[in-house]
C-alpha cells in the first residue's frame, strides 16, 4: 500500500515506514500530525485518485526532528561594476516518519 500527498508544495510518494523530510510542520518532536492532502492510494490493483484529493483519506505520521538543512551560498556578482553580494540560507525542515494510509 502507498499513497501520494501532497505538503509544503510538493508530492511524495510514501509508504507505512517510510522516513522523509518536508517543509517546516507545526508540532514538536514525538507528536502524531494527520496529512490530509492525499491526492492518491494504492492497495495491490486497488488504485484511488483524487479530483484533487480522495475523500475521506489521511497519512498519519510521528514528527521525529525539527531541524535546519546545510547552509547555501547565494552570491551575486556583475563584473567590472565593482557589485558583490553575498548571502546565506538555511532552510527549516521536519522529519517525519509515516506510520499508516487510511483510505
Amino acid at each position: 500500500m502507498y499513497a501520494v500527498i501532497k505538503t509544503g508544495g510538493k508530492q511524495y510518494k510514501v509508504k507505512p515506514g517510510d522516513t522523509l523530510r518536508v517543509e517546516k510542520l507545526p508540532g514538536d518532536p514525538g507528536q502524531e500530525i494527520e496529512i490530509t492532502d492525499v491526492l492518491l492510494v494504492a492497495e495491490g490493483d486497488n488504485l484511488k485518485v483524487g479530483q484533487p484529493t480522495v475523500e475521506g483519506a489521511k497519512v498519519v505520521a510521528t514528527i521525529l526532528e525539527q531541524g535546519r538543512s546545510k547552509k547555501i551560498i547565494v552570491f551575486k556578482k556583475k563584473r567590472r561594476k565593482n557589485y558583490k553580494k553575498k548571502r546565506g540560507h538555511r532552510q527549516y525542515y521536519t522529519e517525519i516518519q509515516i506510520k499508516e494510509i487510511q483510505a
